[in-house]
């Protein structure tokens, strides 16, 4: 639906499956739920949680990134909330962890993303976690192809992720930097040390190749008046924010449509007079 936190909301009997059912086993809430009570004791339904949603992915973005000023990427406000949540729209819309290149580019343009922006955020993955439940099956089970994954990652990856391993097990994302946003995840991409079929499947893909390798590399522009460093994390972080920034725009509520919700979890609904 859009950047409106229908994902923020609990099963209820208007949305009786909605994006965070089980499915998905996300996490986090708690610190969404903690900045809008902070937010709601000085200005009761005037900040959406939509808002909170955004700027904390900003935040996160800065923190993990080595606290740059740079990183402090403007974020718009004024997003209003949706009051529907339907988990069949997620798995129908959202990218999943087994696309192929192809496939992944085709998510993204459909909501207006190019194929470069579509390999420059994928760099989201340099942090969090996956659990063994989102990957193992078919990349490590019945058997891994070396050819799409390391053999000593996939190894490693079976020792902590037994077939049929327990819901609750996670392992990060990127197991360089998992704590740091930075381009890491390409160099991971291009020696197959990578959880997810989709992770993999941008090395597939030539022109996504050679982008990848810009972000985890150092190059040098010649001009007429001179030359200019280029530092391939840089260059990640700074495409990485413009994509975000358009991300963050995508299909928004404004004016009177939707709501300001009270607690992220739950549509408002009005007291009775």
């Amino acid at each position: 639906m859009g950047c409106d936190a229908s994902v923020l909301l609990n099963t209820s009997t208007a949305n009786p499956n909605p994006e965070n059912a089980e499915f998905f086993k996300m996490r986090g809430y708690y610190l969404i739920d903690a900045a809008k009570a902070a937010v709601e004791k000085n200005c009761s339904r005037v900040v959406s949680c939509a808002d909170i949603l955004a700027f904390a992915a900003r935040d996160a973005f800065y923190l993990l990134g080595g606290k740059y000023d740079s990183d402090l990427y403007d974020v718009s406000a004024g997003r209003r909330d949706g009051n529907i949540s339907l988990l069949s729209e997620a798995v129908t819309f959202l990218p999943r962890p087994t696309f192929n290149f192809s496939q992944l580019n085709s998510s993204f343009a459909a909501k207006g993303f190019t194929t470069d922006e579509m390999i420059t955020l994928s760099g989201a993955h340099t942090v969090g976690q996956a659990h063994c439940t989102s990957f193992a099956q078919g990349r490590l089970y019945p058997n891994y192809d070396p050819k799409q994954i390391d053999s000593d990652y996939a190894k490693a990856l079976q020792s902590v992720c037994p077939n049929n391993t327990n819901n609750n097990v996670v392992v990060p994302q990127d197991n360089v930097t998992p704590n740091t946003t930075d381009a890491q995840y390409f160099t991971n991409v291009l020696n197959k040390k990578v959880l997810f079929f989709s992770d993999w499947a941008l090395s597939t893909d030539p022109v996504a190749r050679q982008t990848m390798q810009t972000y985890q590399s150092n190059t040098i522009e010649v001009y007429l008046l001179g030359i200019k460093f280029i530092n391939g994390n840089d260059l990640w972080k700074s495409k990485f924010i413009a994509a975000m920034q358009k991300l963050g725009q995508l299909d928004v509520l404004t004016g009177d449509q939707g709501q300001i919700r009270e607690t992220c979890g739950a549509v408002y609904v009005p007291p009775n007079n």
